[in-house]
């Protein structure tokens, strides 16, 4: 039986390890070219209000339902064996299968980027996606073979028994911590704020392309805020969870919001942000620019150990999400096997795995946005509309210990902010979001109608 033995610093701890991973040192160039310019940095503002007002809704339904699974177990507990329900619990995993490789995609991807600091060679372009897409201009350099790669390793590395997941979170956290204060205090001792906020002509201007450029800036911003509510997967195992999830979500946002920003900011005020929206290994720049080549080679090396890490903590946990989904019956059971000798779920690892490998090839504004369409309909508004159901539900509202405050506000804003990143992204991502999805609805009624369903459980 699961221990409830996580209390509220682990809880944020777990958030905030998750949240800081390599995406702060990637997209600080693909952020910059959103807009063209530093102006940029109000998607990083309205990302974390966002964030927060997301947070509040997450902080509802895991006050309303503390158990293990996070949307998985909301939709469970808020509508059980309903056809509603079932749909709901079948395409949140199918939505994951593309959304969670594009994930630790970025890690890859992010490892084989800074990598290019010591092989500049790598960062030749080696096709364009245009000539398949006519119109896209999206060139993809070399190092994206040397991320397919990684992926590969890392696939390897966690298709065994592991017992070292513990003690690698926690190396993780503190060398994440360590190079996210190094590069934040070293920006803010050679900070110049006319490189900082040297806008451009037009800046301010409101059209559709600044509206478009701040949609796709929204999406970054919360691309690196992911991971604020993954205490709610554990739900089982903390302590006084209806209070304690709530504030661990809480305490995250805001303490990351600020560390971003501010790293955000140190950084473009070293590197004029013209060079910084060209440059594959920004942070590593800017360390050359303060302390020479062998302060910048020691910085890429951290990040380069951050993104090793966050990659392999990332795979073994979503590895495990088809297994556990189709273990319980809600997804194909080919998934639920594990392996004869290791005893781990090694269908669902090389499913995993092998779609990591192909997002490898994209491009990575591309992959982060399309990571983000294909999980905004079916996860976050569902679970805003989620938290909708539950406020008509008297017996549950009895219960619970943590309300969102000035409600319906934060979730409007919620649900507002996450349609605008879906509706301002490019046509190809949408069309990637819109196609799995269609693609999951027919195969949740393929799917229902071969799989009986379960006895409904008291509630």
């Amino acid at each position: 039986m699961l221990q409830r033995r996580l209390r509220l610093l682990q809880a944020v701890s777990l958030n905030m390890s998750m949240m800081v991973g390599i995406g702060p040192f990637i997209t600080i160039p693909a952020i910059l070219t959103t807009m063209g310019g530093p102006q940029a940095m109000v998607g990083w503002v309205l990302g974390a209000i966002v964030a927060l007002a997301d947070g509040l809704v997450w902080c509802e339904l895991g006050a309303a339902f503390p158990g293990s699974g996070g949307t998985y177990h909301f939709f469970d507990a808020a509508y059980g064996e309903s056809t509603v329900g079932r749909a709901l619990k079948f395409l949140f995993v199918w939505q994951f299968l593309f959304s969670g490789p594009l994930e630790i995609a970025t890690g890859a991807i992010g490892l084989a980027q800074y990598a290019s600091y010591f092989a500049p060679a790598l960062r030749t372009p080696m096709w364009n996606w245009g000539s398949v897409f006519p119109g896209l201009n999206s060139p993809v350099p070399r190092f994206h073979l040397l991320a397919l790669g990684v992926m590969g390793i890392v696939t390897l590395m966690a298709y065994r028994r592991i017992e070292m997941a513990g003690r690698l979170v926690v190396v993780l956290w503190v060398g994440m911590l360590a190079t996210v204060a190094w590069v934040i205090v070293a920006g803010l001792l050679n900070f110049d704020s006319r490189l900082a906020f040297d806008f451009p002509e037009g800046a301010w201007e409101i059209n559709s392309v600044n509206s478009m450029g701040l949609g796709m800036a929204l999406a970054i911003a919360m691309y690196d805020f992911l991971g604020y509510y993954q205490i709610c997967y554990l739900g089982d195992e903390v302590d006084d969870a209806s209070r304690t999830i709530p504030r661990a979500i809480l305490i995250s946002v805001v303490a990351i919001a600020l560390t971003y920003l501010t790293m955000n900011i140190s950084i473009i005020g070293v590197v004029p942000w013209r060079e910084a929206m060209k440059s594959s290994n920004v942070a590593s720049d800017m360390m050359e620019r303060i302390a020479g080549p062998r302060a910048a080679g020691f910085l890429t090396l951290m990040i380069i150990w951050t993104a090793l890490a966050s990659t392999f903590a990332i795979i073994l946990g979503y590895s495990r999400v088809p297994y556990a989904s189709a273990k319980a019956g809600h997804f194909f059971r080919y998934f639920a096997a594990t392996h004869p000798k290791g005893d781990f779920p090694h269908r669902s690892l090389l499913l995993i795995g092998g779609l990591g490998m192909l997002a490898c090839l994209a491009d990575l504004t591309t992959v982060i946005t399309a990571l983000l369409t294909s999980r905004i309909l079916i996860q976050f508004v569902g679970q805003i509309f989620t938290v909708f159901a539950i406020r008509r539900r008297p017996e549950i509202m009895a219960r619970l210990k943590f309300r969102m405050p000035f409600y319906p506000i934060p979730a409007v804003v919620a649900l507002v902010g996450w349609l605008f990143v879906f509706g301002t992204s490019q046509w190809l991502v949408l069309g990637y979001g819109i196609g799995t999805l269609a693609l999951g609805v027919a195969a949740f009624l393929i799917w229902d109608r071969l799989t009986p369903r379960r006895a409904e459980p008291e509630r």
